[in-house]
């Protein structure tokens, strides 16, 4: 999940047991995440009501992490494209 600049974050403390640390933890850097990123994934997909959601609500969700996912991939390759860009100047001097 991307957080967008306008979106207004609240810090909340949590209590969690060891092994959900570390199991949080893990997934953080299995996908390169932050732990945070993580968690707020995870209420994002939790449903509260327990019943499944909807086709149209899961190919919204999943429209919507896609798009999140396209314009981080954008973002990194234009900040890698102006790295390089750099570090090949740099090479020339």
């Amino acid at each position: 999940m991307q957080v967008t600049q306008t979106e207004n974050l609240v810090r909340k403390q949590l209590m969690l047991s060891n092994t959900n640390v570390k199991k949080l933890e893990k997934i953080a850097k299995d996908k390169k995440l932050s732990v945070a990123s993580v968690v707020r994934s995870a209420i994002d997909s939790f449903n509260p009501d327990g019943t499944d959601l909807e086709t149209s609500e899961l190919m919204e969700l999943v429209s919507s992490k896609l798009k999140e996912a396209i314009e981080d991939t954008a973002s990194t390759r234009k900040r890698l494209d102006k790295t390089l860009t750099v570090l090949e100047q740099r090479r020339v001097l």
